[in-house]
């Protein structure tokens, strides 16, 4: 059977990977619920799923276009979809667009605020798409785009932002950005080849290996101070110590010479690791200390 073009795009993209960014935006929002001293509605809540859905569609997508070139001539991609002709380049920015207006209608469907910064969050997304040409800490970038996600869900729900949800955007930039980090060093010798920046390019993929440790650790000491800040009773201080654990052990997956555990690492690890942080903090925020 043919698949169609928009399920193509949606293997592509990974769209069921959107789990990675969803639960932290989720915490945010209840935290900021917590905060008002009533849980979100279910209509905030669905927007705020919509607009993160439509956000990381039309980013990873966006990207997809950027990196054809590199895309097609990496024998790692060279099979996606707009390298082997699947899906035609028009197609894929016909639905960047369509996804880009779900985020600005998802915006305007929650506060005035969180519309007029909806470009702002779309343009922080495609500029990622590029920093691999003129910078090593692209990896960083990419964090910010998910980090931004639990200060635009607090922004959703009380129309304003707390100087506190930027301890936890720090957080998921270091999470994210540690995590890009040991993927990208599946890349080193194309990004050598190719001209394109990286951290394990740049320090030798032991050295990214000690980065990308050295960044998850200062992550778990960032949750942390938020859960002190934030007076947070017990299960939160229970999810720091399992997304601890399970960094630790997406960490011993991954060594210098041995790369063969990548995708369990980096797939499988992350999306237990962002579960279960929306587990434990949710029912830290919703339980008084």
């Amino acid at each position: 059977m043919t698949k169609s073009p928009v399920r193509i795009v949606l293997e592509m993209i990974k769209f069921e990977h959107s789990v990675f960014a969803l639960p932290f935006a989720l915490v945010g929002a209840l935290l900021a619920a917590r905060a008002g001293g009533a849980l979100p509605t279910w209509r905030q809540i669905l927007w705020i799923v919509i607009a993160m859905v439509g956000a990381r569609s039309a980013a990873m997508t966006m990207n997809r276009i950027a990196d054809l070139k590199y895309d097609a001539s990496n024998p790692r991609t060279a099979n996606r979809a707009l390298p082997k002709g699947e899906l035609s380049v028009g197609f894929a920015w016909m639905f960047t667009l369509i996804a880009s207006a779900v985020l600005v209608l998802a915006a305007w469907q929650l506060n005035p605020l969180a519309l007029k910064l909806s470009p702002v969050a779309l343009a922080i997304l495609f500029f990622y798409s590029y920093t691999k040409r003129f910078t090593s800490w692209s990896h960083f970038v990419l964090g910010f785009c998910l980090g931004i996600s639990p200060a635009a869900a607090w922004i959703a729900i009380r129309g304003s932002l707390d100087w506190r949800m930027l301890i936890l955007c720090a957080a998921v930039t270091l999470w994210v950005g540690g995590f890009d980090v040991l993927y990208a060093c599946q890349d080193v010798d194309f990004d050598k080849t190719a001209g394109l920046y990286s951290i394990p390019k740049k320090f030798g993929i032991a050295g990214a290996l000690v980065i990308a440790r050295a960044m998850h650790i200062a992550m778990v000491g960032l949750l942390a101070w938020l859960a002190f800040s934030f007076q947070l009773a017990w299960p939160a201080w229970a999810g720091i110590a399992v997304v601890a654990a399970l960094l630790a052990y997406e960490h011993s997956l991954v060594k210098p010479n041995d790369l063969s555990k990548m995708n369990a690492a980096f797939f499988t690890v992350n999306g237990y690791i962002s579960l279960l942080f929306l587990l434990f903090w949710g029912a830290a925020a919703v339980v008084m200390p």
